[in-house]
C-alpha cells in the first residue's frame, strides 16, 4: 500500500500471496487502488476491473512500472460493468484463462450519489441497488460457479457503516445492508466448498481524493470528524490491511463477519441532524376516538 512517502510496502510479510490470484473490481481509484497496491506489494497476481477503460488501463500501466523485476506480482485488467451479467461472467472467464485460477474476490466496486430519499427518481434507486448489490451478488455467483466451487477461495464485499442507518443515502445503506446479509448467507451455503466469505465496512470518513471528487467537495469528509471517537478520517491504506488480514491465514477461521473500520464511529453517533418539532405526538388511549363506545359499536 502507498505510505505518506508514496512507496507501496505493507504490515504484513513480503510474498504473503506469493503464487495467489485477485479479482479486485473498482480496483483502479480510491480504496480499490489500495487493496491493489497492497496485494501486488504481497506477491499477488491482481487482476482489476472498472467500467471505466481508459483510467482502468492507465492505472494499471502505472502499477506495472512500480512492480520490482523479480516480484511474482502481475496486474492486468478488464473493463466489467458489474451490474452486467455477461461482462461478469466474462471477467472472470477471462482471469482463469490469464492466471489460471482465481484465490481472492474482493467486491470493491460500487456507487451512490448523496440525496433525501424523497427525491430519488426510481431509475437513481434502482442505479445504486443494482450496482452494490446485484453486482456484487453477481461477482460472488460467477466466481463461485466458475472455479471456486471446486477449489475454495475467499471473497471480501467492501460494504459500508450503516449500522444506524444511512440517512442522506439511505440507497446505498439499503443495498450495503442487503450485502452484509448476503455475505451470512453466502459463507454458510458455500462453507463445504472450502470458500469464506466476509465484509469490511469502512467508515464514511475514510478519505480518497476520488470519492472526494465524486461528491464535488474535497471538504465533505471533513464533517464527520466530530462524530468518530478517534477524531482524525481514516485512510485507504487501513481499509486494505483490513482486507489483506481478512484474504490471509491469519484468518482462517473467520467467515460471515462484517469487519468495521471506522474509529469507532458506528458506536458514537449520528451525524444526521433531526431539527426539534413536535410531529411526532405521543400515543393518549383519552383521546383515541377508537375507545368512543359509538365507534366500538361500529367495529
Amino acid at each position: 500500500m502507498a505510505s505518506s512517502t508514496g512507496k507501496v510496502s505493507s504490515v504484513f510479510r513480503p510474498g504473503l500471496f506469493k503464487g495467489k490470484v485477485a479479482i479486485v473490481t473498482g480496483g483502479s481509484t480510491g480504496i480499490g487502488l489500495a487493496i491493489t497496491h497492497e496485494l501486488l506489494y504481497l506477491g499477488c497476481k491482481v487482476m482489476i476491473a472498472s467500467r471505466n477503460a481508459q483510467r482502468l488501463a492507465s492505472a494499471s500501466d502505472a502499477i506495472k512500472k512500480q512492480i520490482p523485476s523479480d516480484s511474482s506480482a502481475e496486474i492486468s485488467n478488464i473493463p466489467c460493468n458489474i451490474r452486467k451479467e455477461d461482462q461478469v461472467q466474462k471477467m472472470i472467464s477471462e482471469t482463469l484463462s490469464k492466471f489460471g485460477k482465481i484465490d481472492f474476490l474482493v467486491n470493491n466496486g460500487g456507487g451512490q450519489f448523496p440525496g433525501p430519499a424523497s427525491s430519488f427518481s426510481l431509475k437513481g434507486w434502482n442505479a445504486v441497488i443494482e450496482t452494490n448489490l446485484t453486482g456484487t451478488f453477481l461477482c460472488c455467483r460467477e466466481v463461485y460457479n466458475q472455479w471456486m466451487c471446486k477449489h475454495g477461495g475467499v471473497i471480501i464485499n467492501i460494504i459500508a457503516d450503516m449500522w444506524t442507518g444511512f440517512p442522506g443515502m439511505s440507497h446505498t445503506g439499503a443495498a450495503r445492508s442487503a450485502v452484509d446479509n448476503l455475505t451470512k448467507s453466502l459463507s454458510l451455503e458455500w462453507a463445504a466448498s472450502g470458500v469464506r466469505v466476509n465484509a469490511v465496512a469502512p467508515g464514511s470518513s475514510i478519505y480518497s481524493e476520488t470519492a472526494a471528487a465524486n461528491y464535488g467537495d474535497k471538504n465533505i469528509f471533513n464533517h464527520a470528524i466530530p462524530y468518530i471517537p478517534a477524531k482524525r478520517l481514516g485512510t485507504t491504506a487501513e481499509i486494505s490491511a483490513a482486507v489483506c488480514f481478512l484474504l490471509s491465514p491469519a484468518a482462517a477461521f473467520i467467515s460471515g463477519e462484517s469487519l468495521k473500520v471506522d474509529g469507532a464511529a458506528s458506536l458514537y453517533g449520528n451525524a444526521w441532524q433531526i431539527p426539534d418539532h413536535k410531529n411526532l405526538p405521543a400515543y393518549d388511549w383519552e383521546t383515541d376516538d377508537s375507545e368512543n363506545p359509538q365507534t366500538k359499536a361500529k367495529l
